[in-house]
């Protein structure tokens, strides 16, 4: 079973990252996308290793991990935030999560197809109640992703750049803490996204209004830095496929965020995609323990 540690964490995670997305249209009001993450990721790392400095945990890691952990970055952090980010402007913001975390999908698969990694009869059975809550979330908007199909690929794209992060730092087995992991490693994908802000951004200087500095700063300081914190600690208590199957929740709460502050649906669809959401966690968490194994564990 899995740990009460890695189901405080996924509680957390699943409440900060779920109602992340709602606020994405609100953080690019003003600014470009490239801008926004360019001051989110660097800012949200280097609190976390200010974090960890104050706890007394050593900031450095084995040389050794470092390819590791570029590749791990530049597949996760830097695709995801600037896919997942743009596809939220362009198709309503619940739909970009739903899409997003076809994570543990691409993860299974590629686990699968190039490792070598064949899912149990319980895994496989919550991989196909997550496929099919993700196709139950999708189904009612197939109109805006006809009118958007940019939008519908970058969600995609973001879910495969998660899965391939994850496998890659999971295989690599970083020996670091989740504070000091989480905050290399948001620094390290905020690189590219800084050059991408030079060159894509918006092109001078400004300051803009109150509400949207507010809204930034929640999301680096919230999701993404507390999140991913969460994240990486996760990964190092749970088996990556299992891991990536923790967070099928996160679009459940995305859509209900969705739907109150953006007035997007929420109807039987998603009543019923929650309620395969559910089950797919729980057959990823929890493992039926043998009748009797209790009582022979006991002197």
């Amino acid at each position: 079973m899995a740990s009460p540690r890695a189901l405080f964490l996924l509680a957390v995670l699943t409440l900060v990252w779920g109602t992340n997305f709602a606020l994405f249209p609100l953080a690019v009001r003003e600014v470009s996308v490239w801008t926004f993450r360019a001051v989110a990721l660097p800012a949200s790392g280097a609190i976390l290793l200010a974090v960890a400095r104050a706890r007394g945990q050593p900031l450095s890691i084995a040389r050794r991990h470092w390819p590791t952990m570029i590749v791990s970055a530049l597949a996760y952090l830097a695709t995801w935030n600037i896919a997942s980010t743009y596809s939220a402007v362009l198709i309503p913001s619940g739909q970009t999560a739903v899409l997003g975390f076809t994570m543990p999908l691409w993860s299974a698969l590629i686990s699968w197809a190039v490792l070598g990694e064949r899912p149990g009869v319980r895994m496989l059975l919550a991989i196909v109640l997550g496929a099919a809550a993700v196709a139950l979330l999708m189904l009612p908007d197939f109109g805006a992703y006809a009118h958007a199909p940019l939008g519908l690929a970058l969600g995609l794209l973001a879910g495969l750049g998660w899965a391939v992060g994850t496998l890659v730092l999971a295989r690599g087995a970083v020996a670091a803490p989740a504070l000091v992991l989480s905050g290399w490693q948001l620094i390290l994908g905020g690189v590219p996204i800084a050059i991408g802000a030079l060159a894509f951004g918006d092109g001078r200087w400004f300051v803009p209004s109150w509400q949207s500095i507010a809204v930034i700063g929640w999301i680096t300081l919230v999701p993404m830095a507390i999140g991913n914190a969460c994240w990486f600690a996760i990964v190092g208590l749970l088996p990556a496929g299992v891991a990536g199957l923790s967070s099928i929740m996160v679009p459940v709460i995305a859509l209900v965020s969705g739907a109150l502050v953006h007035g997007e649906p929420l109807g039987p669809i998603q009543t019923a995609a929650m309620a395969c959401c559910a089950a797919s966690l729980w057959l990823a968490l929890f493992e039926r323990r043998p009748a009797g194994s209790r009582a022979r564990s006991k002197p």
